[in-house]
């Protein structure tokens, strides 16, 4: 591990500590490590240089909507190799919320969900990318 000293104004670092009290930081150390593992992240996925990613895609839908429900989980199964988990919850009469867990290339993520996005009757949507180290294939468990 390496230490690193840095030099900031007081108003800054004063803003700085009630940002980190505010998301419950036991230390600076841990706050800035967090805001740089994001902003690394960003630009990782922003450069195309993260060959993989996890993401959360929520979305708001009318149930009411011919159909809709059956569009969606059939996108979900068309693209079963990047839907890793779905929850499925009633907000309203007319309203459902999905959360739905992906991983795969950034770009057929981003894809995907913005396919769903673009669904009629789908009212709100938003999708969260976060790069992950790629992983090898698992290998099946064989018996003897």
């Amino acid at each position: 591990m390496q230490r690193l000293t840095i030099s900031i104004d007081d108003d800054l670092a004063e803003a700085f500590d009630a940002l980190m009290r505010q998301r419950g930081y036991a230390n600076r150390s841990e706050a800035i490590r967090d805001l740089l593992r994001r902003e690394l992240g960003e630009k990782e996925l922003a450069s195309g240089e993260a060959a993989e990613c996890v993401a959360v895609l929520s979305y708001v839908f009318d149930h009411h909507e011919r159909q809709l429900s059956t569009r969606l989980t059939g996108m979900q199964h068309d693209h079963h190799d990047l839907a890793v988990a779905t929850l499925h919850a009633h907000i309203s009469h007319a309203d459902c919320i999905e959360t739905v867990i992906l991983r795969g290339a950034p770009a057929e993520v981003r894809e995907f969900a913005q396919g769903v996005i673009a669904e009629t009757g789908v009212r709100h949507g938003n999708v969260q990318l976060i790069p992950v180290e790629a992983q090898k294939p698992a290998t099946r468990w064989k018996r003897n």
